[in-house]
């Protein structure tokens, strides 16, 4: 039997964090909750987890210093932030310290799924896993990806991405050669119930290829006008 995905939830908000235990142990998630910040940093150091859903106004310690502390442990474990604001500042510093998505309350909890289901794909292997592929790089050209320690280097130069970037560029390097379209790339990176803009695509792939290509001799990343993009050799 296949052992269950193991979600910690950091949520102050009694109602809102059983409705989301409920909800997620409804779709076959194991659950365990903390109702302030170093109860959550102590129940997350406890074992390993598979996503944590982590709050940003908590009691005791914000959420933005409890990832900020999990992110120092060099441990790559999804975090999706929840925040009741919807302040550019707090998006930004929860992504710049390596959040993996977020979402601002009230929120649809199908969509929040999706992105839990999203993030989980593309999770690093929890240790003891049995991964082969886990100390392999992904590689086009020059271009050199490591899915395990998210390190990324074009000519032994090393490239920062954010997470989204990685995932995208994850995703694109799996599928080498063949042209991916919007849909096809929102599915996979932002998850299938995704309400928001396709255009979404077009801003990241902008993004990635500015960090991956600019400078270099020969581009990787291309357009393919009317249906999509790919990642290839020329």
């Amino acid at each position: 039997m296949q052992e269950k995905e193991k979600i910690l939830i950091v949520e102050d908000e009694e109602k809102i964090a059983r409705v989301l235990e409920l909800e997620l142990e409804y779709e076959g998630y194991e659950v365990t909750k903390a109702a302030t910040g170093f109860e959550g940093l102590e129940k997350y150091r406890a074992q390993e987890w598979d996503l944590v859903l982590l709050d940003i106004m908590l009691p005791e310690m914000s959420g933005i210093e409890v990832l900020r502390r999990i992110r120092a442990d060099q441990k790559l474990t999804p975090v999706i932030l929840l925040t009741a604001k919807d302040s550019v500042e707090d998006k930004v510093s929860g992504l710049d310290l390596g959040a993996n998505d977020y979402m601002t309350k009230p929120f649809q909890i199908e969509e929040l799924l999706a992105r839990i289901r999203a993030a989980l794909r593309l999770r690093p292997a929890r240790a003891g896993e049995i991964n082969p592929n886990e100390k392999e790089w992904l590689k086009v050209a020059d271009l050199r990806l490591n899915e395990k320690t998210r390190e990324v280097n074009r000519a032994e130069t090393s490239i920062e991405l954010t997470p989204r970037e990685f995932d995208l560029l994850v995703y694109l390097m799996r599928n080498q050669r063949q042209v991916m379209n919007r849909e096809q790339i929102l599915n996979a990176v932002w998850g299938y119930d995704y309400f928001g803009d396709t255009n979404v695509v077009d801003v990241y792939i902008r993004y990635v290829r500015k960090k991956v290509d600019y400078g270099q001799q020969t581009a990787l990343i291309h357009t393919v006008r009317g249906v999509g993009y790919v990642i290839k050799e020329v």
